[in-house]
This record gives C-alpha cells, sequence and structure tokens, in this order.
C-alpha cells in the first residue's frame, strides 16, 4: 500500500499546485476590479482597467474548475464533505464569481453611464466577495472546524465567520488588491499607473499588517496534531516568506519597478498557499475540536482497489 499512500499524497500536491496557480493569477483579476474604483477618474481609466485583464480573466478560471475537477476524482470524500458543511460559502463564491462573468459582458452592452455604473458595482462585488471568502475558506482549513466524531460540519456559515478566520479574509482581500494595484502599474500608464503606484503603498501596509497578524494567530491558536503532520516550522517558514514577499512587492512597487513588484506580490500569494497546504497534511478536512474527527488523505482518497488489473 505504500505506492498507493504515495500517489495519493502527490495528488493533494497537485490540487495545491492548481490551486496556487488559480490564486496568483485570479488574484490579480479580483484586484483590478476591487480598486478600480479607487484609481479611475472618468470613463477611459474604467475602460483601462477592464482592458487590462480583459483577455485573461475568464482564462484565469479554467485553474479553479480543473482544482474541482481534481478533488473529485482523486478525493471525492472530501469534494462531498466540502458541499455538505461548506455549501452556503462555496453557493455564495459560485453566484458572485457569475456575477462577475456577466458584467464583462454586459457592461458595454448599452450606451448609458447608469448601465455602465450598474455593471461597474457589479463587477467590484464579483471580486470583492469572493476575495474575502476564499481567505475565509482557507484559514479555516489551516486553523480546522468543529467535526462531528463521523467528521462532518454542521455549524453552516456562521460557524466558519470565527475572529481568525475573519482577519484571514481581510488578509487575502488586501493580498489580491495589492496584486491587482502592482499589475495596474505594469500594464498601464500616464495618471492611472501613478495613482496604482501610490495607492500601493497604504494597501500593501495593509496587507503587511493582515497577513502578519493571520501568520502569528494561526501559529499562536495552534490545532489538535494529527499523525504525520509537517513539522509547523515549515508553514511558519512560508507564512513568513508571504510576508516578506509583499513587503517586497510594496518597496519594488513604489521604486517603479513594475515587473519584480509583480513577482514578489506573485510570490507572496504562491508562499501563501504553499503555508496553507503545508499546515492541512496529511488532513484535507481538518478538525479543530479533535484531531481523530478529521478527514485525512488516505481516507478522502478514491477507493480503488491496486489488486485490480487492467481489462
Amino acid at each position: 500500500m505504500e505506492p498507493f499512500a504515495n500517489l495519493n499524497t502527490t495528488w493533494f500536491a497537485l490540487i495545491g499546485l492548481l490551486w496556487a496557480g488559480y490564486l496568483f493569477l485570479e488574484g490579480f483579476d479580483f484586484g483590478v476590479s476591487i480598486v478600480a474604483p479607487l484609481v479611475s477618474r472618468d470613463e477611459t481609466d474604467k475602460r483601462l482597467c477592464l482592458n487590462a485583464i480583459g483577455p485573461v480573466w475568464d482564462g484565469n478560471e479554467v485553474w479553479l474548475l480543473t482544482a474541482g475537477g481534481a478533488t473529485f476524482a482523486a478525493f471525492p470524500l472530501w469534494y462531498a464533505r466540502l458541499f455538505n458543511g461548506f455549501y452556503l460559502a462555496l453557493f455564495l463564491i459560485l453566484l458572485f464569481l457569475i456575477i462577475r462573468g456577466v458584467s464583462f459582458e454586459f457592461r458595454n452592452k448599452v450606451d448609458d453611464p447608469r448601465w455602465r455604473l450598474t455593471w461597474d458595482w457589479v463587477n467590484f462585488l464579483g471580486s470583492f466577495v469572493p476575495a474575502i471568502v476564499w481567505g475565509v475558506a482557507f484559514t479555516d482549513f489551516v486553523h480546522g472546524v468543529p467535526l462531528s466524531p463521523g467528521g462532518r460540519y454542521s455549524a453552516g456559515l456562521p460557524g466558519l465567520l470565527h475572529p481568525i478566520a475573519i482577519e484571514g479574509g481581510l488578509a487575502s482581500l488586501a493580498l489580491f488588491s495589492l496584486h491587482g494595484l502592482v499589475f495596474l502599474s505594469l500594464k498601464t500608464s500616464g495618471g492611472l499607473a501613478e495613482r496604482a503606484r501610490r495607492l500601493a503603498t497604504p494597501v500593501g501596509a495593509a496587507a503587511l499588517a493582515l497577513l502578519g497578524g493571520t501568520v502569528a494567530w494561526v501559529a499562536a491558536a495552534g490545532r489538535p496534531a494529527v499523525p504525520g503532520q509537517l513539522t509547523g516550522a515549515l508553514p511558519l517558514a512560508l507564512g513568513i516568506a508571504a510576508v516578506a514577499a509583499a513587503a517586497a512587492g510594496t518597496a519594488l512597487v513604489s521604486a517603479g519597478r513594475d515587473g519584480w513588484a509583480f513577482g514578489a506580490t506573485g510570490l507572496a500569494v504562491l508562499a501563501a498557499v504553499g503555508a496553507v497546504w503545508s499546515r492541512m497534511f496529511p488532513a484535507v478536512f481538518p478538525a479543530s475540536n479533535h484531531a481523530a474527527n478529521g478527514l485525512t488523505i488516505a481516507a478522502a482518497a478514491s477507493d480503488l482497489d491496486p489488486r485490480v488489473t487492467r481489462l
């Protein structure tokens, strides 16, 4: 069974890689839509913001579909428990992602300022809500959630919104906003790019405070130990690396090094996902009340008998 266990671990790592790619790419999409009302002065600026992400936003969402499909194929019990316990949170994310996609298509269908303003706000909310909810969800995975002896979560949406998770959601909102501002400074020019660079400094400071606070809070809070889990030093080191990369991105964009700044903020997102995944392992659905209630990689994996031969 050892090769089978290795295969499960490989799939767990690959799904983490898919999530990292999704949040790296969709992160600056979310960020641009969130900060667009703050850096835009007229219709031209709004069009430039949308045009900056227009060619890539829908392609970036393919990473989410692939991550979901891989989870269903490799760990069907994990997939089932997520949609059973986190149903409302996942429904909210999907709802706002849908209206966000519609806003890109409908905004310019009618030549009317009020019509465009309505869809601008839809686009903003369609990015703002998922940016927070993803952060809440991944912080819950790191911290764990109360599970029954059967491994089920039944506390509903309010149970997910405890103080650490809320701070994690605000941290992801700030980090994605910083990522989007750096992307705008890289892809645009003139007054719009300068406003994005100026706004990156306070947003970067907020991201550092919130992300650093979340890392410290999660490390201090701890979680019931799971047999086979990695040492706590690895996720902590990755969390610190995420904070350092966000700090570097903030300093670089202020200095006009937009390309390097984008790489640094992207690295911050990747390191944060790495911290989450390494902290979860070997659980895919950690419990905050009792380690035995959690769902591990082995228990969640597809029930395939390695003795079965090909026909």
